[in-house]
């Protein structure tokens, strides 16, 4: 924060969000967690009703101390729950049973905190229709005011990929995983605003809309990835590397790109088309123009199969075109 706030652009900066995530950054204390934001608003401006998010996982966070994290100026809390069947969590590595989210949420709510959120993952090893729909229900009934979920991808680096896992759901499965929480969420009152999220009016995450609507971000810490004007770069992932490089006074940047024009129009095309909200008419004719000439034809499929609609100069994804929607993206890069 102190090398990021002596660049002559800083002074300007005015945060809108604050993120902490990645890690189990639930494991801080309060009195940690209260510098940390400490030091932030002293380095930048953070505006009047920011919203400021911890990831927390549920076996590391109690009524004491997430209290202590709303007085040092936290305003939302993720609970990264999974699962909530106390056979598959163990395969997931994580740490707490069904019991302990539940009362992680509870907590949360004790301690003051009005906007609570919950991911969960579907298309995992061993998790039929029937487990995910009871985990669905069991967490909506909790009343969280936004849910994430995703399905299981076996990234190329992770355990799972390098070593194979077995039991995982077919295609026609996992499909139905995701259909069966879109009505899930929206029978209770949830707007399906983004591909993987859900929110309660007025609930929608500020900050993952920043990456949403191709917006600036800062990325702080080992690993983190920012983007500022139309440079994306990532920090160091080695702790101890990271820590040298700070401690030298250099920025501790391990990876960055520029942008060109036509990346920066098709990924603005393709994050805000995650959105329900959809993206403005003319991004896509700027896009079309651009070429290939069949893309016209393919944009046209897709709205004569209804996964693409035009309403009131946006174009947005339909539920089922949600669901296809990387075929598109792939198209539009």
């Amino acid at each position: 924060m102190d090398l990021i706030a002596e660049a002559p652009w800083a002074g300007a900066v005015d945060l809108r969000s604050v993120f902490l995530g990645g890690g189990t950054p639930s494991l801080l204390p309060a009195e940690a967690m209260a510098r940390i934001l400490e030091r932030l608003r002293a380095r930048f401006g953070v505006a009047a009703g920011a919203e400021v998010t911890v990831e927390c996982n549920p076996e590391s966070v109690s009524r004491e101390r997430l209290e202590g994290y709303r007085a040092a100026g936290v305003t939302r809390i993720s609970l990264g729950v999974q699962s909530l069947d106390d056979r598959i969590l163990p395969t997931l590595d994580r740490l707490h049973t069904a019991a302990q989210a539940q009362a992680a949420f509870e907590a949360a709510r004790a301690a003051g905190f009005s906007d609570v959120s919950v991911d969960l993952i579907y298309g995992l090893p061993g998790l039929d229709l029937a487990t995910w729909e009871t985990t669905v229900a069991q967490a909506l009934d909790w009343g969280p005011d936004h849910l994430s979920a995703y399905a299981l991808t076996l990234d190329e680096g992770s355990l799972w990929h390098a070593a194979g896992v077995t039991g995982v759901p077919p295609e026609d499965t996992t499909t139905a995983q995701y259909g069966r929480l879109a009505e899930l969420a929206a029978a209770a009152g949830l707007e399906h605003y983004e591909v993987s999220n859900y929110a309660r009016p007025g609930h929608r995450s500020a900050h993952n809309q920043i990456y949403w609507h191709a917006e600036e971000y800062l990325g702080l810490g080992p690993g983190a990835c920012g983007y500022l004007g139309d440079v994306r770069y990532g920090n160091v992932k080695p702790v101890e590397r990271y820590g040298a490089m700070i401690a030298g006074g250099r920025p501790p940047v391990g990876t960055h790109e520029t942008l060109t024009p036509r990346q920066r129009l098709a990924e603005r095309l393709i994050l805000g088309l995650r959105l329900g909200d959809g993206v403005p008419a003319e991004w896509l004719d700027e896009r079309m123009a651009a070429g290939p000439e069949r893309l016209r034809g393919v944009l046209d499929a897709w709205r004569e199969r209804g996964l693409l609609v035009d309403r009131a100069g946006r174009v947005r994804l339909t539920e089922a075109g949600f669901l296809l929607s990387d075929a598109l993206f792939i198209e539009l890069l």
